[in-house]
Order: structure tokens, then C-alpha cells, then sequence
């Protein structure tokens, strides 16, 4: 299963701008889990895997722990669909992906749900 995961902060005007669009590309895709994960509310798992967040929106696209995408994006849709078409299928090139990358995407998935 598809894991994608927006890395934003509650104080950041450009995450809660895009936060509605996330939601309803996440209505699109309901075969996938969605996450939108505070850093400023996770910061044990942050300094656990070594992430420092520096620009918003991030995201994460993994496939169980493996993780396939981590890089800050553009706030449009167009573009998350795009990113998505690209990885999701079975076999999917992981692309920007860094130990951080990894560690996180192994952590999410230990956590489930």
C-alpha cells in the first residue's frame, strides 16, 4: 500500500493553504493512506531518523517501509498527482530518497494506521 505523508507545521501559512487541497487529493486516492504530520508535534520521531524540515509542504511517499519519495513540493495539486502517478505503480524507482528517508518510512510503517 501506497504511504503518503505531508511533513508541515501548524504555524506555517502555506501548510494550512494547501491543507484543504491535500484532503481532497486524498479523497481521490482512498486505496492509499494519507497522513498529514505535524513535525512540531513529532519531534522525537524528527530527531530519531535525523529530519530537519526546513521547507514546507514535505512529503513522503512510501510503499510499506520503503521509502520511494522525501522532498518539499510545490502546494499544487497537479503536481502531487503527477508524483504520485509516477510512483505508485508495483516497482516504482524510489527517487530523492536518503537514509532519513528510509528511517522515517520504516517508522510510520511499525506504527501502522
Amino acid at each position: 500500500m501506497l504511504r503518503v505523508v505531508c511533513l508541515c507545521a501548524e504555524w506555517c501559512s502555506a501548510c494550512r493553504a494547501w491543507r484543504p487541497e491535500w484532503d481532497a487529493i486524498a479523497a481521490r486516492y482512498p486505496q492509499w493512506q494519507w497522513q498529514w504530520l505535524d513535525i512540531e508535534d513529532e519531534v522525537d520521531l524528527m530527531d530519531e531518523v535525523g529530519l530537519d524540515i526546513e521547507t514546507f509542504p514535505t512529503v513522503l511517499i512510501a510503499r510499506g517501509d520503503r521509502a520511494l519519495f522525501l522532498s518539499a513540493i510545490p502546494p499544487q495539486p497537479a503536481f502531487l498527482d503527477n508524483l504520485i502517478a509516477r510512483l505508485s505503480p508495483e516497482g516504482a524507482a524510489p527517487q530523492g530518497v536518503t537514509p532519513e528517508a528510509v528511517a522515517l518510512a520504516q517508522r510510520l510503517a511499525a506504527r501502522g494506521g
